[in-house]
């Protein structure tokens, strides 16, 4: 059993690693998106996954664009029929976004592939290594939030594809 870790030790390998391993997640990501895809359209894909009915604004802060930016690549998301746009119900003054079903199997299809080449990364590890990490990142999650639209997708897809 490990030895218990100060917080500041802690936080300076998270500082050191946390950035290879969204490094290797983008790449995979990338290589799975397909030439039609930018990285940044994948973001809002996956955004919305997670959080359909969000907003333009809730949108561009997270992908860090400006609202016309956004807009503009929404235009885009909604003509080729991967992301519905519509006035919020509520209130008239906000746009709310969805995936379209092929927006939903664009990402989820990226997604998985994605999944599948980071799982043979990892299967040279040992099942304790790897469960290790399976309660490292659970921690995480518990510190810093709510679970991301990726990493909420881990549990829908795991769950409702096989492998």
């Amino acid at each position: 059993m490990p030895e218990p870790a100060s917080s500041e030790h802690c936080a300076h390998v998270m500082l050191k690693v946390v950035p290879q391993v969204m490094q290797a997640i983008r790449a995979e990501v990338r290589r799975q998106r397909g030439q039609d895809l930018s990285v940044l359209q994948l973001r809002a894909l996956a955004f919305l996954h997670g959080r359909p009915g969000a907003p333009l604004t809730a949108l561009a802060e997270h992908v860090g664009l400006t609202l016309p930016s956004m807009s503009s690549q929404v235009s885009g998301l909604v003509a080729r029929d991967l992301i519905d746009r519509a006035v919020s119900p509520e209130d008239r003054r906000y746009v709310t976004l969805r995936l379209t079903p092929k927006g939903r199997a664009v990402f989820q299809s990226a997604f998985r592939q994605a999944e599948q080449q980071l799982a043979q990364r990892l299967e040279a590890l040992s099942p304790e290594a790897r469960g290790a990490i399976v309660e490292a990142m659970m921690y995480l999650s518990s510190v810093f939030g709510p679970e991301s639209a990726l990493l909420s997708t881990t549990t829908e897809t795991s769950s409702t594809h096989a492998p």
